[in-house]
């Protein structure tokens, strides 16, 4: 499944080198399958932490001191686009990050105990995608911080927000879906 977009992001030509984040029972696995296959690119297998934020803390600590930026990528999203990643890249002219994003088109619903309490105004509801591309710097201020304060995020642009740190958005695409269950394994089968 990693390979997908895996090769997405070595046929990109503003990536400059790659660090894949693993679970540490994969670890040996999955550098020896990428030793196997070939790349014009620096590609680095590291071990991942406890938390979505101590993985990505472990692959920014893992890039060339001098890159300025870095695009974090879910590869339970395999069908990512040149593009995608490309555009969550541009976004950082003019923003500290960009966040590839899907606008909401059903009805959205707020709810405790499955008693709806509000319909939020879908226009302003995004459901964020990978890749989400940050200048390294501010991101990384933003994971220490999130550490001293013991905040646990589901995506980094969390991290950033809350620093107040500007995000642009970036128009995603249904098909940069992430794979879950065997729903989302029996769509991408008929996608590939």
């Amino acid at each position: 499944l990693f390979y997908y977009s895996l090769k997405s992001f070595m046929e990109c030509d503003a990536i400059e080198e790659i660090v894949l984040v693993v679970s540490e029972n994969k670890f040996a696995e999955i550098r020896k399958e990428i030793s196997l296959r070939p790349s014009k690119k620096l590609i680095k297998v590291v071990k991942g932490g406890g938390r979505r934020q101590d993985s990505v803390k472990n692959g920014i600590l893992a890039t060339r001191l001098d890159s300025d930026l870095v695009c974090i990528h879910d590869a339970a999203r395999p069908f990512v686009t040149l593009e995608l990643i490309n555009q969550s890249i541009n976004a950082c002219k003019t923003a500290d990050g960009g966040v590839v994003a899907i606008k909401s088109p059903d009805t959205v619903k707020y709810s405790k105990n499955s008693l709806i309490e509000k319909t939020i105004n879908r226009d302003n509801v995004w459901f964020a995608q990978t890749p989400q591309t940050f200048k390294k710097e501010r991101l990384t201020k933003a994971i220490i911080d999130a550490e001293k304060n013991n905040i646990t995020c589901t995506d980094e642009s969390f991290l950033m927000e809350r620093l107040g740190f500007s995000i642009l958005l970036v128009e995603g695409s249904i098909n940069n879906f992430k794979i879950t269950s065997q729903d989302d394994w029996d769509r991408a089968e008929t996608l590939l």
